[in-house]
């Protein structure tokens, strides 16, 4: 049997092969983008939660910034603590900075004593889709949706549905902030765990509708705004904030609060 078509067929797709297998080992090794040798250490440090909190595209996205650039921080990383920046500062010989340890808190009072349905909710079990019907179940549209997608992203089981509002576990929160990224409503925010005072209201409407809705949102009276020693609450969109960074936790305005949407924590 005569071999020589099929080779004269083989043979040419054969070379070519072996040719393009050698210019793509050259180019590999030519183009090749060399890896800080530092980055498997950095990258071992931080704990994989890629949850964000330092502003980058998870860890190995912050650890690509710690060897690239040297006046990255290395306190970002809040779940990790100051565990976690001492070892990087450790590894990248630069001086160790402190971790403000941060916790989740969710900005609403509107539970089932203070609020009440404005439907009967039958879609999907989510916050995301009971946000598409009218703003949710509860007569509050800013308010809490009650169906937990915030504890279903959560790590560590910080998270619970109680008396149909999300509330957040301090000691078992790490401060990730996946569950602010979560809730449509935008009421988680992170504060500094030291705090001991939040406002948990994120209402914007007047004071006399949102009295409608719920008896224990903030109404913008600004009671707390002219008795805080610190000037460290504002009004803005008849809400109260707290500016964490003057506050002292010293509960003068959770005392005068008309309607106790400012809590002090325990």
């Amino acid at each position: 049997m005569d071999f020589t078509p099929i080779l004269t067929a083989v043979l040419p797709v054969v070379i070519i092969g072996v040719i393009c297998a050698a210019v793509l080992v050259v180019a590999s090794k030519i183009m090749a983008v060399k890896e800080d040798e530092r980055f498997p250490k950095v990258r071992e440090c931080l704990p994989g939660a890629n949850c964000g909190a330092c502003g980058y595209a998870g860890c190995d996205g912050y650890a690509k910034a710690l060897c690239d650039s040297p006046d990255t921080p290395t306190n970002l990383c809040i779940p990790g603590a100051d565990a976690v920046s001492k070892q990087l500062s450790e590894v990248l010989g630069v001086e160790f900075a402190d971790v403000i340890e941060q916790t989740a808190f969710v900005r609403c009072s509107g539970d089932c004593e203070h609020t009440q349905d404005k439907v009967q909710y039958e879609g999907m079990p989510t916050c995301a889709a009971a946000k598409l019907l009218y703003g949710g179940k509860g007569s509050c549209t800013y308010g809490c949706l009650g169906m937990g997608d915030c504890a279903a992203v959560c790590p560590h089981d910080a998270i619970c549905l109680e008396n149909g509002v999300a509330r957040v576990d301090p000691r078992a929160c790490v401060g990730c902030g996946l569950c602010t990224k979560a809730c449509p409503n935008h009421l988680i925010e992170l504060k500094p765990s030291v705090s001991s005072v939040a406002v948990a209201c994120s209402n914007k409407d007047k004071g006399a509708l949102t009295r409608k809705v719920c008896q224990s949102g903030c109404i913008g009276c600004r009671k707390c705004v002219k008795v805080c020693p610190q000037g460290a609450i504002t009004v803005t969109d008849n809400c109260a904030s707290i500016d964490y960074d003057k506050c002292t936790g010293c509960g003068t305005c959770a005392d005068s609060c008309t309607t106790g949407c400012i809590k002090i924590l325990g």
